[in-house]
């Protein structure tokens, strides 16, 4: 039986840390393209990418239609901000509650930043976000209805958060049987 969980949650939620850790320990692919990805490999800074996908929404759609391609096969993690609305045939879908205080904090961790400069990058990135999610998709980010779990992620660490999706998929796997 094929397996598909989404795990998702606004920037520094630790979507990636947990995602890994389940797919290892299902022996799951990986999927989380993201604009990290893109400026990268444009060779910029990632706030000029998502100045230019507010310009354009070639961006986000073909992002997205890659996550959707690769997740399909089956078997995967995804580990994006929109994968559990862009990939419809998933099994599992998880949410990362964490305080914007401890986003910032593990953002100036992660990625090198004193923590003000940190605050500031998630408030932009998540207001351009979910704007953007809405006007091209219509999709409103802060709705969780969707989701079979929302976790606290200020609480737990990641292997308790993997731990709780392992047992959540292994429950979803079990009432398809």
């Amino acid at each position: 039986m094929k397996m598909i969980i989404c795990i998702s949650g606004l920037a520094g939620s630790g979507k990636n840390t947990v995602g890994e850790i389940v797919a290892k320990k299902l022996n799951l692919k990986e999927v989380k393209l993201s604009f990290k990805d893109e400026a990268e490999e444009e060779g910029v800074e990632l706030m000029k990418v998502q100045r230019k996908a507010d310009q354009n929404e070639s961006y986000d759609r073909k992002l997205d239609r890659e996550i959707a391609r690769r997740a399909k096969k089956g078997d995967c993690v995804v580990m994006t901000w929109l994968g559990p609305w862009m990939v419809k045939n998933a099994n599992l879908r998880v949410w990362l509650n964490v305080s914007e205080k401890e986003r910032a904090r593990r953002v100036a961790k992660r990625d090198g930043m004193i923590l003000k400069k940190a605050l500031a990058h998630i408030r932009k990135r998540d207001r351009d976000n979910i704007r953007r999610y809405k006007k091209y998709y219509g999709i409103d980010i802060c709705d969780h209805s969707i989701f079979d779990l929302e976790i606290n992620s200020d609480i737990f660490n990641p292997q308790q958060i993997a731990g709780i999706v392992l047992k959540a998929a292994e429950a979803k796997r079990a009432s398809r049987r």
